[in-house]
């Protein structure tokens, strides 16, 4: 050939794409549930929520799939993954937990949701179901999905529920009381679908509080609040890490924090925004594990892993962070041996939880009453 040939070849983006993270999975029963659409302790994909309630079964004690399907519906449209257990009185708890080994049942099959179903559950909840067993048992199984639980704190008044707050130290839970005046399974169906309805809509940045929830029309218990009063049954209730519900323009969940006792991962925001990068930037170097360990390849992992946290921070989704290769923790021989350690900071977006409005009376504004008052008689006379 004599002259100038152009090759053509495809690229992929430098930025990673963001995980999806507004995939519901929830834990249910049904008795009378369409078996085929919904057999037992099997994770199932649901992308139409209409068509599932159809199929959900009737409503009744026994039935917590009907009503969370129903609160979502009202709310939005999302993917969800449920896995249908069976009605046990005596022994419903076991049920609800299941087992992980050699077949996963009851909340362990979500665990198997992405292998089935292509989809991997973020936002889990148990309504209807959610005992202080289940509820640790689910917050397990959210560290391993890296998802958030949404679970109703016990008890039938505000103390109550405040020392059930007690029993857990997770960042991966937010607990939320009182229910909904539709009970226990609307709530917690209210929470999932706000959930995955603010992802879609705003991003995984933005915690759950302070949106109106279509559906909701009233509480099971009465909770008082005032804009800026911090005794009220609402204020007490945040302070003690507990999401309520306020009606304000709308009814709304109306707190921030997940159940951590470390304080850094105390925000709902911050949690969401470490699980999602680690999930967006493993998957954006898995294609790079087993390749030849060279300095081309290690600039190429960490300019990824800055392309995705810049993306975040134009975005609005974080604050700022940065991905770098740390000298003291790659030592010679670890590199020889194929052991590579990249570190990452980043700061997540703190919601305005609190904000103070300073007041102040002056008589400033009369300083110059007289001449104010002698351009408007000059203007009236004009």
């Amino acid at each position: 050939m004599h002259g100038i040939k152009t090759m053509l070849k495809t690229s992929t983006s430098l930025t990673p794409a963001t995980v999806a993270t507004s995939v519901i999975g929830l834990v249910v029963t049904a008795p009378d549930a369409d078996e085929a659409m919904f057999p037992l302790d099997t994770p199932v994909l649901i992308s139409n929520v209409i068509t599932a309630l159809a199929k959900s079964g009737t409503a009744g004690p026994t039935n917590t799939l009907r009503p969370a399907l129903t609160a979502i519906a009202n709310i939005v449209s999302p993917n969800i993954v449920v896995v249908r257990v069976a009605v046990d009185a005596a022994n419903q708890d076991a049920k609800v937990l299941g087992t992980n080994g050699p077949a996963y049942s009851g909340m362990q099959a979500l665990l198997m949701a992405e292998a089935k179903t292509g989809s991997r559950p973020r936002i889990l909840g148990a309504p209807g179901l959610d005992t202080l067993a289940v509820t640790n048992g689910l917050v397990a199984v959210a560290k391993r999905l890296r998802g958030m639980v949404y679970a109703m704190a016990e008890g039938d008044t505000r103390d109550e529920a405040i020392s059930y707050r007690e029993e857990f130290g997770e960042r991966e839970l937010m607990l939320l009381w009182p229910a909904t005046s539709l009970g226990h399974a609307d709530t917690i169906g209210c929470a999932v679908g706000m959930r995955a309805y603010i992802d879609q809509t705003v991003g995984w940045h933005k915690t759950l509080s302070n949106v109106v929830v279509n559906g909701i029309t009233g509480t099971a218990a009465d909770v008082s609040w005032v804009m800026d009063d911090d005794t009220t049954d609402a204020a007490l209730l945040n302070a003690a890490g507990i999401t309520t519900i306020i009606c304000h323009d709308g009814w709304r969940f109306w707190g921030n924090e997940t159940t951590s006792s470390v304080d850094s991962w105390k925000f709902e925001s911050a949690v969401r925004t470490s699980q999602v990068l680690q999930d967006t930037i493993q998957k954006a170097h898995f294609p790079y594990v087993d390749s030849p360990l060279t300095v081309g390849m290690v600039k190429a992992l960490i300019a990824k892993g800055n392309a995705f946290i810049r993306k975040c921070v134009i975005n609005g989704q974080m604050i700022g962070g940065n991905f770098y290769y740390n000298t003291a923790l790659n030592a010679t021989g670890e590199l020889a041996s194929g052991d590579l350690t990249l570190s990452y900071d980043f700061t997540p977006c703190a919601p305005l939880q609190s904000l103070t409005e300073v007041q102040t009376i002056t008589d400033t504004y009369y300083s110059d009453f007289a001449s104010q008052l002698a351009a408007t008689t000059t203007a009236v006379a004009a």
